[in-house]
């Protein structure tokens, strides 16, 4: 028979925490919290499936400028080059 898995109690969660800070270290603490957080908010986003960008914002950005000022990438040569060519 399987026992339950339980959530750790008490001195459980102080050993857990001397690892994590042995393992990342004192200064990376932070940077991790804050990957984490930012993480959970890009999940929340999705999941209810709010967009920072409208539609329009969207169709606008996707369209090529029209007044002749797009640029092409040379491949080969690794540099830029106008439209003109």
């Amino acid at each position: 028979m399987v026992p339950e898995l339980a959530l750790p109690e008490g001195g459980e969660w102080i050993v857990i925490l001397v690892i994590v800070v042995l393992l990342f270290g004192a200064k990376k603490l932070p940077e991790l919290t804050r990957n984490a957080a930012r993480a959970m908010k890009e999940f929340d986003k999705a999941r209810h499936g709010d967009d920072d960008e409208t539609p329009a914002q969207v169709t606008q950005a996707a369209q090529p400028p029209m007044d002749g000022s797009e640029r092409r990438v040379d491949l080969e040569g690794g540099g830029t080059k106008g439209s003109s060519q």
